[in-house]
């Protein structure tokens, strides 16, 4: 199998953080490649019509594109156990979804200032993605401690990968103010090596 693959992605860094976790990191080739939403890599194109990233060539059926695809895929393929049965899968699931929206607001940001002509870029815009980074942090603190204090699932790795992004992009925000619980989880989970593998200032 083949993903393509950007170390800057919050999106691809999760799937890789849990390939890292199944030990099933030699499973999947890393294609690295350089793209952008104003400048598509054509091999990309040719895996995903929607040239995002991750992107998972399998041998045996159609490239999967979406990271949360992506990550049901190789959890169901190595019987990882990341999204488990029952109702705690439904908490999992949209816990994930907590950290991938965070991660899709941050990287709006991203390219509000750096893909948008200065004369057209919207400090509203801006503004409004990060508020809406801020409700998820706060939520994040407060109503999912108690399961983010729980054996590691995809919804860990989701949120994990959404914080590191956030040092990485936007550290001068300091998202750790009045988030000490929150702040505390990642860490110990920033200190897994699964994390400090994928570190993409590193």
């Amino acid at each position: 199998m083949k993903l393509y693959h950007s170390p800057a992605s919050p999106f691809v860094r999760k799937v890789v953080v849990l390939l890292h976790e199944l030990e099933k990191t030699e499973a999947v080739e890393l294609a690295t490649i350089t793209t952008t939403a104003m400048a598509s890599d054509a091999s990309l194109m040719a895996a995903n019509p929607l040239a995002r990233i991750p992107a998972l060539e399998r041998p045996e059926g159609v490239t999967l594109y979406d990271s949360r695809v992506i990550t049901t895929y190789l959890d169901d393929l190595f019987e990882g156990g990341m999204y488990p049965s029952g109702a705690s899968r439904w908490e999992v699931m949209t816990l994930e979804a907590t950290g991938d929206g965070l991660m899709d607001s941050a990287v709006s940001m991203v390219y509000e200032i750096r893909l948008r002509d200065p004369a057209h870029q919207s400090e509203a815009w801006i503004e409004a993605q990060w508020a809406k980074v801020e409700r998820a942090l706060d939520a994040l603190n407060t109503r999912w401690m108690g399961h983010l204090s729980g054996p590691v699932s995809m919804g860990h790795i989701s949120v994990a990968c959404a914080l590191g992004y956030l040092d990485f992009r936007h550290d001068a925000r300091g998202w750790r103010t009045g988030r000490e619980a929150l702040a505390a989880w990642y860490e110990g989970f920033a200190a897994r090596p699964s994390m400090v593998a994928t570190d993409p200032t590193v």
